[in-house]
């Protein structure tokens, strides 16, 4: 079975603006890949509902069944990945996006505030996961999406809850 496709959106006015170098998205890229995925390089994007959209859609577009995004998850009034995203899913799994922020807390109080979404798009039946656009939010991210993240396409295909 080949891999499944993935990709990865870096949401970053300074880093779509070449001003800081996108250093969260690769980090996703490499654990995707380690996972199995076929994961091209990060797409970086400005922030904005707008752009986030656009990224998420056209990503669909080209066949991507998992879209990890990093960045745009806080409380700046640029941060708008969440409103951006939830115009693309259709059924948002909260658990996921509470158990990221669980995980982040352990490490820094301050990943309460992050509010990424994850859920799923229909029909592509595909998994959308906002990740903070921290380093070590995405390391500390990662290992759930991976995990879960084959089983969500499973159930998404039609699987069996085994």
């Amino acid at each position: 079975m080949s891999a499944l496709p993935a990709a990865v959106i870096t949401v970053s006015d300074r880093s779509a603006q070449g001003l800081r170098e996108d250093a969260s998205g690769p980090l996703v890229v490499t654990a995707l890949r380690e996972a199995g995925f076929a994961c091209a390089d990060p797409v970086v994007v400005a922030d904005g509902a707008d752009s986030v959209e656009t990224a998420l859609r056209d990503a669909l577009g080209r066949g991507a069944r998992l879209v990890v995004t990093t960045g745009g998850t806080g409380l700046s009034p640029r941060d708008q990945t969440p409103e951006g995203t939830a115009r693309v899913i259709d059924r948002v799994i909260p658990g996921v996006g509470e158990e990221l922020r669980r995980r982040g807390a352990l490490a820094s109080p301050r990943a309460l505030l992050t509010r990424g979404l994850a859920g799923v798009v229909d029909p592509e039946g595909a998994f959308v996961v906002n990740l903070p656009g921290s380093t070590g939010g995405v390391a500390d991210g990662m290992p759930l999406v991976v995990a879960l993240a084959g089983h969500v396409l499973d159930q998404l295909s039609g699987g069996d809850h085994a």
